[in-house]
């Protein structure tokens, strides 16, 4: 995507969605479109250049299974989704009092999402969950994450290896 295709002085001073068709998505690939994402709100001027207000959130938990609402790969009313895990961006501004955003391809909610109203409307916290469905959350610094980036897809392979969704084209 080119710089001018956002609109980056209101996505710097204003929370209100931007068009998420902008943004390189693959299904099932939540990792690689993240880093893509990382990358693209860097070089466009909406995060620091270096990435340095931009955090990658992985969502995950022992039983791989995670549940999060107003997902658009949801077949129900409420979006809720069981993922594997599932990673997001999170963006906090050094300067100023701007709410953190997080930054999720796979969601219906406005995009980028206010942090608490994210947390609120996908996590939701207040949900009683089974304990097996128990989220843990580990949190890296963009610059950190673009610099090591490495992904091993075997597991979204069948046992023919065949792949189960098509992979992206990483080289965006």
């Amino acid at each position: 995507m080119a710089t001018s295709e956002l609109d980056v002085d209101s996505a710097m001073t204003n929370p209100a969605p931007m068009d998420v068709s902008l943004f390189h998505h693959t299904p099932f690939y939540c990792e690689e479109n993240v880093y893509l994402l990382c990358k693209n709100l860097c070089t466009s001027g909406v995060a620091d250049a270096d990435g340095s207000d931009l955090f990658v959130v992985f969502i995950s938990n022992e039983k791989k299974q995670v549940p999060l609402w107003h997902q658009k790969a949801s077949q129900r009313a409420d979006g809720v989704i069981l993922w594997d895990y599932h990673v997001i961006c999170v963006q906090r501004k050094k300067e100023g009092n701007s709410t953190p955003l997080v930054w999720d391809l796979d969601s219906s909610l406005p995009f980028p999402s206010p942090l608490g109203s994210y947390i609120a409307e996908t996590i939701r916290p207040s949900f009683q969950l089974f304990s097996e469905f128990e989220r843990f959350f580990r949190v890296v610094h963009a610059p950190i994450f673009l610099r090591s980036f490495a992904s091993d897809r075997r597991h979204m392979k069948d046992s023919s290896g065949n792949w189960i969704a098509k992979p992206l084209n990483m080289k965006q």
